[in-house]
């Protein structure tokens, strides 16, 4: 079966699990099977670019014909068997900017949408918002499993606060495309949430969060030494983005205090794991893994600040980002 001629949802699946080795569809495979089992969904356009190294993607798309598999072999902020995150972002906006439906959504290859996810949308975007985040659940009970998404998440769990909010994860979020059309410059290089986000904010438009549109993390096949070694790298490349718009003032006083960050994170997700309530046990079984990926991260952050580039792809994001912000003044 053909992409549909005229898509009301538009899904664009960003492979993010490639952080600290080579990119495969070990993920992406059971977040089509939930994309493909959507109860009273919508028509829906399904688009997944990817770099030309991913592996098992002919399987996929002999699997799935009705997907839009597209190969993106020209990104600036990727450099074959280095590590990154910086070309997540770019490789999002080259999938927004082939969508076609009237909403459109943004999420990971590690996510699995429940089966009323794509309907749920529909419905809230009925509404005048122009954007959607939704919930975000861990759908692997291990204890390694429970802490990434704690590290990563743990905000968005449920229950979450229903209503207008700054803030939704590009992990499981849905724009009206006018709204995004009316930005564009902002997310043609790279789609950072946070700039997108304020820049609807900026011209009136709501953003708003529903607990019922909700999504599972399903990371397959995670070890600890992996876990790790993506947190340094996500942590230096926050860091490296961050410093690339800010001075050397800014850069060597975050730098001075990345080291008390792991207590500083800890403390946070404790509170708000406490006040949640419902997966608090989890939390404290998996608190000494949490806490060991709060110590890589704040390793990722110093390093970031300190040289100032991640993978040489920090820079190159803070530019982006910067000009997406200018063109919008």
């Amino acid at each position: 079966m053909p992409a549909p001629d005229c898509p009301v949802l538009s899904v664009v699946v960003a492979i993010v699990s490639d952080t600290a080795g080579q990119p495969d569809t070990n993920c992406l495979e059971p977040c089509l099977a939930a994309l493909a089992r959507q109860d009273h969904a919508p028509v829906i356009e399904i688009i997944v670019p990817y770099l030309p190294a991913t592996a098992g993607i002919p399987r996929l798309r002999g699997k799935y014909p009705d997907v839009v598999f597209k190969e993106v072999s020209d990104l600036r902020m990727y450099t074959p068997g280095r590590e990154g995150r910086e070309h997540h972002d770019e490789i999002r906006a080259r999938g927004l900017a082939l969508a076609r439906g009237e909403i459109v959504a943004l999420i990971e290859d590690c996510g699995n949408p429940a089966a009323d996810w794509s309907a749920k949308i529909i419905e809230h975007h009925r509404r005048p918002v122009a954007a959607l985040g939704g919930a975000i659940e861990n759908g692997v009970d291990r204890s390694l499993n429970w802490a990434v998404y704690f590290c990563d998440f743990l905000r968005y769990q449920n229950p979450l606060p229903e209503g207008e909010s700054s803030i939704a994860s590009d992990a499981n979020a849905s724009y009206k495309r006018p709204a995004l059309e009316a930005i564009r410059p902002v997310w043609e290089e790279v789609f950072h949430e946070s700039a997108v986000n304020s820049a609807l904010r900026s011209r009136g438009e709501t953003i708003a969060l529903s607990p019922d549109v909700v999504l599972y993390q399903n990371r397959q096949g995670l070890s600890f030494m992996s876990a790790l070694k993506e947190r340094f790298v996500w942590g230096r490349s926050y860091a490296a983005t961050r410093a690339g718009l800010a001075d050397s003032v800014h850069r060597i006083f975050w730098a001075v205090f990345a080291p008390v960050l792991p207590v500083l994170m800890v403390a946070r997700m404790t509170l708000m794991a406490r006040e949640k309530r419902r997966t608090f046990g989890r939390f404290i079984k998996a608190l000494p893994l949490t806490a060991a990926l709060a110590v890589s991260w704040s390793c990722g952050e110093f390093t970031g600040y300190v040289t100032g580039r991640a993978n040489a792809g920090g820079a190159q994001a803070a530019e982006a980002i910067a000009r997406g912000s200018r063109a919008t003044l």
